[in-house]
């Protein structure tokens, strides 16, 4: 098979990983940056060139779609679906996991477990926002905000009326969650292919620091999930319409609450906490669907 991982960075430790993992397996890999990809729209003839060659040859791609380029990103996937080239992440399903409140509505109604959440419309009545979200300490997150990037934690009522009260005359659009107190600044990633759990850890925060996200200095182990954490996790992904994905939850006296699903989920941190050979069980994936 020819498959076309489109990444914008070929260094990259999950494009080279999936890179490595296609050729084991006996097929083409090539890297595509999608941003550099011109679209052709014609009646009956979509077509897509790169590096002025018209990419004629792909049976699979796998998106590696970054956020800040989502826009472009998802029209690219978009182009190879109507040209009939199986993909591991829909286009749709993209663009729904990037839009965090809409993502968050459909967990919802998928009736899983989530933090409490308020959004408003740049509301003057802050200290009912804080109020509706369960009291200080509360989680304030930027709605654009990817790698704990534009997620702060306002410990005291003050301070969170303050940073919400900064964040509306910014017109910068947030939500407020409630702060899982038992989670002790840890979380789980349970990475899904397929349906099914590949392979999860816990991270952990470091000292000082609330995200555990490991660009932060965060820390990850390999953990067994629960029945109850994988059930939610699996069901995560099916209500976002991803057969690849993230799960970011939360251990609480509640059940596992699900922080986040994401399309383009990191290869590194997963395999080295678990040992498993995830971009393996992707490839794999590939040749069962096409």
């Amino acid at each position: 098979m020819n498959i076309k991982i489109l990444s914008t960075n070929a260094n990259l430790y999950s494009t080279k990983r999936l890179v490595e993992a296609a050729k084991k397996r006996k097929h083409n890999a090539e890297v595509i940056n999608h941003v550099k990809c011109d679209i052709v729209i014609e009646k009956k003839k979509p077509m897509i060139y790169y590096n002025g060659r018209q990419i004629e040859d792909a049976d699979a791609i796998i998106p590696r779609i970054g956020a800040s380029v989502t826009f472009y990103g998802t029209a690219v996937v978009r182009q190879f679906e109507m040209m009939r080239v199986f993909t591991t992440t829909e286009s749709q399903a993209l663009v729904r996991s990037r839009d965090k409140l809409r993502s968050l509505q459909v967990l919802a109604r998928a009736g899983l477990g989530l933090p409490k959440t308020v959004f408003t419309n740049y509301s003057k009545n802050i200290k009912e926002i804080i109020t509706q979200a369960g009291g200080a300490p509360v989680i304030i997150k930027l709605l654009e905000g990817t790698q704990g990037i534009g997620v702060i934690l306002a410990e005291t009522r003050k301070a969170a009326e303050s940073v919400i009260e900064a964040f509306n005359n910014l017109q910068a659009r947030v939500i407020v969650q409630e702060y899982i107190k038992e989670a002790k600044g840890a979380d789980i990633r349970a990475f899904v292919v397929d349906g099914r759990v590949v392979g999860a850890m816990k991270r952990q925060a470091k000292e000082g620091e609330f995200r555990s996200n490991l660009h932060r200095g965060g820390t990850a182990t390999v953990i067994n999930l629960t029945d109850e954490e994988e059930t939610a996790a699996l069901k995560a992904a099916k209500a976002m319409s991803l057969d690849i994905a993230g799960v970011d939850l939360l251990q609480s006296a509640r059940g596992p609450l699900i922080l986040e699903v994401n399309s383009s989920p990191g290869l590194e941190g997963i395999e080295r906490a678990t040992g498993k050979d995830i971009a393996n069980e992707i490839i794999k994936y590939i040749e069962r669907n096409t």
